[in-house]
């Protein structure tokens, strides 16, 4: 990865609480991995950003590299790797995403 495209992941991920990087955008999800994200997120009532990796080869790249995940999305709240579809939905079950988001908003 460039220093480069690892400073703008860097910023992505820093300058927004919640962002996810994803096959499409919150208004029109290209694949239903990242759908599930949205609609969680959504349901929560916050605010949220999406990084479109479709739009942006480096990205999609490079986000894997950067996370050490290999599949997207991804999701980062409050500078944190959290997780990708499967992960988000075991803790929007048991209530913990509700309260990491709480968290990241109000700090």
């Amino acid at each position: 990865m460039t220093p480069e495209l690892k400073q703008r992941i860097d910023d992505l991920v820093s300058q927004n609480k919640i962002v996810v990087f994803m096959k499409g955008s919150k208004l029109m999800p290209q694949c239903g991995f990242s759908n599930n994200v949205v609609q969680m997120l959504n349901s929560l009532g916050v605010p949220f950003e999406t990084v479109d990796v479709l739009a942006d080869y480096e990205i999609r790249q490079g986000i894997k590299e950067y996370s050490n995940w290999p599949t997207i999305p991804q999701v980062y709240i409050n500078g944190e790797f959290v997780g990708g579809s499967d992960i988000l939905i075991e803790l929007y079950q048991k209530g913990e995403l509700q309260e990491k988001v709480e968290v990241a908003l109000a700090s």
